[in-house]
């Protein structure tokens, strides 16, 4: 909403635990608009992943607490005060352009 732009038109949402875990290991690539929201989650790790990826921890209002642009494989992060956190493909950040404090909407969520 902050900035006008679309993050992603494609999410998959990662609910339950078996989604979380899973994450996008089952993945090769993320195409432009797609991308994962794990709700809840406060860090991430692309231990066996096959791609770099943007990441952006939100709270519980979807507002942007920390960006992790350009995270490449067998990294860690984390930001302890957030509640969920949107994976994308790498340069979807530096694209839109999606800071710290920026306010997301979530919605057509099935």
């Amino acid at each position: 909403m902050t900035r006008e732009v679309v993050l992603a038109d494609n999410a998959e949402v990662a609910d339950t635990s078996a989604k979380r875990r899973t994450g996008l290991l089952k993945h090769t690539r993320l195409e432009p608009g797609e991308g994962l929201w794990i709700v809840p989650c406060e860090s991430v790790h692309c231990f066996f992943m096959k791609f770099t990826i943007d990441v952006i921890y939100l709270d519980r209002k979807h507002r942007v607490k920390k960006i992790r642009p350009e995270m490449a494989p067998w990294r860690v992060s984390a930001c302890l005060t957030a509640h969920s956190v949107l994976e994308l493909p790498a340069g979807t950040i530096a694209r839109t352009g999606t800071e710290r404090g920026d306010q997301l909407e979530i919605k057509n969520l099935s």
